[in-house]
This record gives C-alpha cells, sequence and structure tokens, in this order.
C-alpha cells in the first residue's frame, strides 16, 4: 500500500472564518463587490473617464471593506442577527379591552 496522508477538518461545527470575517459578513462583502463592479461597468459604460470610474469605486470599495470588517469586531458571528431582531420587539403592548383577559 502507498503511503497517503489525510487531512483532518478540525473545524467541525464551527462557523466559517475567512482572513478574520465571520460567517456571514464574507457574503454581504461578496455581495458589495458584486454591486461595485455592476456599478463600475454602468459608469464606463454611462462614458464617464476611466479614471473616475476606478477612483470612485476604489474609494467605495475601501469604505464598504473597512465598514464590514467594523461589523464583523464588534458583532461577530450572530450579533448583528440578534440587534436587528430586538429592534423588532414592541417597547409596550396597549389592549384597550378587557376581553383578553376574561376566560370565555
Amino acid at each position: 500500500m502507498s503511503n497517503s496522508v489525510y487531512q483532518i477538518n478540525k473545524g467541525i461545527n464551527q462557523s466559517i472564518e475567512f482572513k478574520g470575517l465571520k460567517a456571514q459578513y464574507i457574503w454581504y462583502l461578496g455581495g458589495g463587490v458584486v454591486v461595485l463592479m455592476i456599478l463600475f461597468a454602468m459608469m464606463y459604460i454611462m462614458g464617464l473617464p476611466s479614471f473616475i470610474c476606478v477612483a470612485l469605486i476604489g474609494g467605495l470599495g475601501t469604505a464598504l471593506i473597512v465598514k464590514i470588517y467594523q461589523m464583523s469586531n464588534k458583532y461577530g458571528e450572530y450579533g448583528l442577527m440578534k440587534t436587528l431582531a430586538k429592534k423588532q420587539i414592541p417597547k409596550s403592548i396597549k389592549v384597550y379591552s378587557r376581553r383578553v383577559f376574561m376566560m370565555g
């Protein structure tokens, strides 16, 4: 038999991470890059000078990367979803009828 070496995946049940970005932030960055490429193509087709297109997309891309890394570091894997869900909870519930409290 030949000597074969198998790689063992020691990251079972852990979230995906790429260069410090955790979980869903990888998808956010990928989506942002696709939007920026489409925006660049539209500006280039409209006839804007290439230098302006590259400078604008470069600035927006840098801002996108910085913002997504900030969110990834601040909220972590599930923190952003928890924060958005917490905003959906009402501050108070008003009931104008006693019928809710009567049984039958």
